[in-house]
């Protein structure tokens, strides 16, 4: 257990793209980190514990929460883990919409539950979910869409719960950011020019633009923040984007 009891992070999709991103800028910052992820990946660090879940399992979900809050005592909590499953509306499974609902939003109470009991006794605590660019309107993205913008609502009334205990909840909201779930959409170096070229900024973004959005939120510092939304997306949330 670090030192700090106010510097464990439990984050969830750690073991690649944003989220591998986020785990090595907290450890970077000396915390100790749960990286929760269907696979544990393959780096290592001595302070980084990789715990295999999937997320979409509600029970084997709780199981794990339960067991985390036995372990340590997590004060910093960041929910990245996703996926899109995109379909245009005539093709639109329920079956997707249910797993997404669980991915995005079902499981990040489930952990919350489980970490608030330390947050609450240490009257700190910093929660960052993961929301998306697309919950303002993306063409394929009906079941994504949804339970990314359900994570806005949720943190906004998380966030009036929690501040009287020192807990903050914020949210970041990446656009188009160059990870392997990007290139399940964007397969082609063409594509990806053109959407580079649709981006007000004129480049596809990276984790460690997103990694540094989070560092924000979890700041020990930052505790006048709390309730907000960070887009993360080279403008694209002031303007229309196509991929």
């Amino acid at each position: 257990m670090n030192a700090n009891p106010n510097r464990v992070a439990l984050v969830t999709g750690g073991s690649a793209g944003i989220g591998k991103a986020i785990c090595e800028q907290l450890l970077a910052q000396d915390y100790e980190v749960i990286s929760l992820a269907r696979r544990a990946g393959e780096w290592r660090h001595p302070r980084l514990h990789a715990i295999e879940v999937d997320l979409t399992d509600r029970a084997a979900t709780a199981q794990a929460a339960r067991d985390i809050a036995q372990r340590f005592e997590v004060t910093t909590l960041v929910h990245n883990a996703g996926v899109i499953r995109p379909a245009l509306l005539p093709e639109a499974r329920l079956e997707d919409l249910d797993a997404l609902m669980q991915l995005h939003v079902a499981s990040a109470v489930q952990l919350v539950q489980a970490a608030l009991p330390a947050m609450q006794a240490r009257q700190f605590g910093r929660i960052v979910l993961m929301s998306s660019r697309a919950a303002l309107g993306l063409q394929t993205r009906t079941a994504y869409s949804a339970t990314k913008a359900g994570m806005l609502g949720m943190a906004r009334t998380w966030a009036l719960e929690l501040a009287p205990q020192g807990i903050t909840v914020n949210v970041v909201a990446p656009g188009p950011i160059r990870t392997d779930m990007f290139h399940d959409v964007v397969k082609t170096a063409e594509q990806e020019r053109k959407v580079a070229e649709g981006i007000p900024v004129r480049r596809v973004g990276e984790a460690g633009d997103v990694a540094r959005a989070v560092s924000f939120f979890v700041d020990a510092a930052n505790g006048f923040v709390t309730g907000q939304v960070l887009y993360v997306c080279g403008g694209t949330s002031v303007g229309s984007l196509t991929l």
